[in-house]
């Protein structure tokens, strides 16, 4: 029995009534299926130091990446809108033996010289295939908790990727606290339409609903109507990121077989950037139901989460989930005060979700590290009375010092956003010779023939949060732009390239 995946192997763990582990559209595979399709490409697996899989939104993504997993091989997911440099950047450092895609996929040629494999998901293809073994058993996969699993390239916006190398025990250590805070049982069915190259659609997404013996429905390309169709027909929980809550919030109005799903719900749940205040609040008052958040990285997986039995206080990412250590320090590396809910500081944490290395980059990792085995998240938060952690913005984006006073971005941008004429929102700071840095804000109005006057977003910021945290400039726009998980690109606004 695989460690990471007891339920393949176990059928009372898992969900018997509705047999289902994976629906892309109209492709399905049971648990039996997955199992023996999954045991039959790893048995192909032996030898390779490590796998690329071509992460497309796919079944043959989902079957891949668990083969390797079953046979003990690191898999490295690619993402299929990467540009030529990036990718064989990738390829160069993590030196697969060999690349896994769906059959009739055409890949870059920065892939060329990689051999391949085409993942089959027929059963009795798999079990009649030249190269596969004569029974669908697969190797014995690793029990050794720090084995790698997974090499997961970061976006690299300050540099080339790294790739984290993700341990066994941090896949599993991370899955078993989501499903401690979420009640996660082998009777959820879970409905996503996020990317499969990336911690949150892949590992969360697939591998969670695996390991507790589920069932996951990729909508494949995300859509109100294809939620309001899986939730409206048995599943229990959503995942998605903040462009995907902002389209249902939009769209709730117009749509009322999506209010009438979300309504049924057991679980919304929302991650890989901030979701704004003013969408949670529409989504409740037109659903009853409150999304939650939680908040992780590609390094360190999971950190924090609402829990499903807990306050689904909007504006905040939970408490720290079981075997987690979450601390706030200031500049100098000094925890801030725990009595303080004002006091901004760098999120670090430790726990056996943490990932081992950069692929490479020793370092790189010595420098992600405090004393004392501590991550560097770079993100900056305060903390609530009660542990609940509230997320400002990013420690090299986000954090504006201004007239003395350590301004989180984030806060600021909540507060635009509940102005009625911003229909999208971002903040940065800028030198001033005055203030050492100036609040600028990026504004997409709702009516871009009329947007809200600049004085006038200025008093809406300092009335509902504090006079010295209103944006000093506003700049207006017609897109913030994005990347493929909805976080916005600061970077990458005009002039700050």
């Amino acid at each position: 029995m695989d460690p990471l995946f007891p339920t393949l192997a176990a059928p009372h763990a898992r969900n018997s009534a509705a047999g289902e582990a994976l629906r892309f559209g109209e492709r399905a595979l049971s648990h039996d299926e997955l199992a023996t399709v999954a045991r039959a490409l790893a048995g192909r697996l032996g030898g390779a130091d490590r796998v690329a899989v071509w992460a497309t939104p796919s079944l043959e993504t989902a079957v891949g990446v668990v083969a390797a997993l079953l046979a003990g091989v690191p898999a490295v997911p690619l993402n299929p809108k990467s540009g030529s440099g990036e990718l064989a950047h990738i390829v160069a450092d993590s030196a697969p033996s060999l690349i896994l895609a769906e059959p009739g996929a055409e890949l870059p040629s920065a892939l060329a010289d990689l051999p391949r494999i085409d993942v089959t998901t027929d059963v009795g293809a798999a079990l009649t295939d030249p190269g596969a073994p004569e029974t669908p058993e697969a190797p014995e996969a690793p029990e050794a908790p720090e084995a790698p699993a997974l090499i997961v390239y970061t976006s690299g916006t300050t540099g080339p990727p790294k790739g984290a190398v993700l341990p066994r025990r941090a896949i599993a250590t991370t899955l078993d606290a989501l499903a401690d805070a979420w009640r996660w049982t082998a009777d959820d069915v879970l409905v996503h339409g996020l990317p499969l190259f990336h911690v949150h659609g892949l590992i969360l997404g697939v591998l969670g609903p695996l390991r507790r013996g589920g069932s996951v429905r990729h909508l494949g390309r995300f859509s109100t109507e294809g939620v309001a169709r899986e939730l409206g027909s048995g599943a229990t929980m959503l995942f998605g990121v903040p462009t995907m809550y902002h389209r249902i919030a939009e769209a709730l109005p117009d749509e009322p077989e999506l209010a009438k799903a979300l309504a049924g719900a057991r679980l919304l749940v929302s991650g890989s950037a901030a979701l704004p205040v003013h969408d949670h609040e529409r989504i409740a008052a037109a659903t009853g139901r409150r999304v939650i958040e939680r908040y992780g990285m590609t390094e360190t997986l999971m950190n924090t989460s609402v829990r499903a039995d807990g306050d689904p206080r909007a504006g905040t990412v939970g408490v720290p989930l079981p075997g987690v250590d979450l601390r706030l320090v200031d500049e100098a590396g000094e925890p801030v005060p725990a009595d303080d809910p004002e006091a901004v500081g760098e999120i670090q944490v430790r726990g056996p979700n943490l990932f081992t290395e950069y692929l490479n980059r020793p370092d790189a990792t010595a420098e992600a590290f405090a004393p004392g085995g501590w991550f560097r998240t770079g993100d900056m938060a305060l903390r609530d009375p009660d542990g609940y952690v509230r997320i400002v913005g990013r420690k090299a984006t986000d954090l504006i010092k201004s007239g003395g006073y350590k301004i989180g971005a984030g806060e600021i941008e909540n507060a635009l956003l509940e102005h009625a004429g911003v229909r999208e929102a971002a903040v940065t700071g800028e030198p001033d010779p005055d203030l050492g840095e100036r609040i600028v804000a990026w504004i997409v109005p709702t009516d871009p023939h009329s947007p809200p006057p600049a004085e006038e977003l200025a008093s809406h910021v300092a009335d509902r949060l504090a006079p010295h945290k209103r944006p000093r400039a506003v700049r207006y726009l017609d897109a913030l732009p994005r990347n493929d998980m909805g976080k916005i690109m600061k970077r990458a606004l005009p002039g700050r390239g």
